[in-house]
């Protein structure tokens, strides 16, 4: 019999990332999403293309999938769940919690047997698997909570790959970068690690969830929000620009010397990873457009993302302001695009409540402190 794994979110990071490197590792794959249409495109074809982002545009076909609807097949998702070896998850920050539901159902299943499971959450944020084990947790009996505290492993992880625009006739279809980045943190039981080309356990994650999120996801939305206010179209064509270039650089400037400090990287090993993410984003083959990258700019402001995290370390760690962070905070603030919630509704709050009372409501910052009289600042001097 196969060993099964469960994948939460069948968008473009679950197909063409996780769950395609979990099909390599021998799992056949149970995809749990929302969106029927790829549940049901996912059940009549049985297979799906990923094509890789470069001037070959390999190809690769993945096979031994099947899904299940997570709203409306939560009984076939949770026998899934209690049968499965790993369960992993692509959902976004703000869903992840809503998964712990059926999670609990599934683990309530088979928590009279000795079985190990892994659950790793795989998204854009700090120790998401532990919170994901923090909302399962009071939902479960007793006996169920001892099988976890014995079988069951929740360890964060960082991923990193970038994932275009996508332009397919068939919706399963998903292009990805060459390059991926999957990160988790060692178990302390051996059992709990399943052996998966392309996944790497490390004994402290910490390292390399800021690095990502404080170069990679700072640099990208820096740049997109930058690009849209000079209103370039693509990621490409505003990295390529020298302005918009420059400002990006100071940005990971100011976190790279955080990293450094905090994590004794070494300077030229981590100015080549700075280089490196630069030229990811020079990718004519992943060029995604500015307003994609940059929607959602209320949870990229908030106190643990990928700007205020790292402006109030470096304010900590150096004892003076980051003025590129600060200046790319005030351009994520000025980001208007009207098919993008967030965007509307941080507009309309700049607008009915005043910008004082937005940047303290949506980055957790006091009024007065330097970072936040720095944002300010910033944001009537940005045209």
């Amino acid at each position: 019999m196969k060993k099964i794994a469960v994948h939460f979110g069948a968008g473009n990071i679950g197909r063409g990332f996780i769950g395609w490197l979990l099909v390599q590792a021998g799992y056949e794959v149970i995809f749990a999403d929302v969106n029927e249409k790829i549940v049901s495109e996912i059940n009549n074809q049985g297979q799906y293309d990923v094509i890789l982002a470069n001037a070959e545009q390999e190809r690769f076909t993945v096979k031994g999938i099947k899904a299940v609807n997570s709203i409306t097949e939560t009984e076939k998702l949770a026998k899934y769940i209690s049968e499965a070896e790993i369960i992993t998850t692509a959902v976004g920050p703000t869903i992840l919690p809503r998964l712990a539901e059926v999670l609990a159902k599934g683990i309530e299943l088979r928590a009279d047997s000795d079985r190990y499971l892994t659950v790793i959450a795989c998204e854009n944020m700090i120790g998401g698997s532990e919170i994901l084990q923090s909302a399962v947790l009071p939902l479960l009996t007793t006996a169920a909570r001892g099988y976890i505290s014995e079988f069951v492993a929740f360890p964060n992880s960082a991923v990193d790959r970038i994932v275009p625009n996508q332009n397919h006739d068939n919706p399963l279809t998903v292009t990805v970068e060459p390059f991926y980045e999957w990160v988790v943190e060692e178990p302390l039981n051996q059992k709990n690690a399943p052996n998966i080309s392309g996944l790497n356990y490390v004994p402290d994650l910490t390292p390399y969830i800021e690095r990502k999120l404080f170069t990679v996801n700072t640099g990208h939305a820096v740049t997109a929000y930058f690009g849209h206010m000079r209103n370039i179209e693509s990621i490409e064509d505003a990295i390529h620009n020298e302005k918009v270039l420059f400002i990006v650089r100071s940005a990971l400037e100011e976190t790279g010397a955080l990293l450094e400090k905090k994590f004794q990287f070494s300077h030229q090993e981590h100015q080549a990873y700075i280089d490196k993410i630069i030229e990811r984003f020079k990718n004519p083959y992943v060029s995604d457009y500015v307003t994609r990258v940059g929607r959602s700019p209320i949870r990229k402001i908030g106190e643990n993302d990928r700007f205020i995290q790292p402006a109030r370390q470096f304010v900590e760690a150096f004892n003076e302001t980051p003025k590129a962070l600060a200046i790319a905070i005030a351009a994520a603030m000025k980001f208007k695009e009207p098919t993008d919630a967030e965007a509307c509704a941080l507009q309309n709050a700049i607008k009915e409540q005043g910008l004082d009372k937005a940047i303290e409501k949506f980055t957790g910052l006091k009024p007065y402190t330097k970072l936040f009289e720095k944002i300010k600042t910033s944001y009537h001097e940005l045209v």
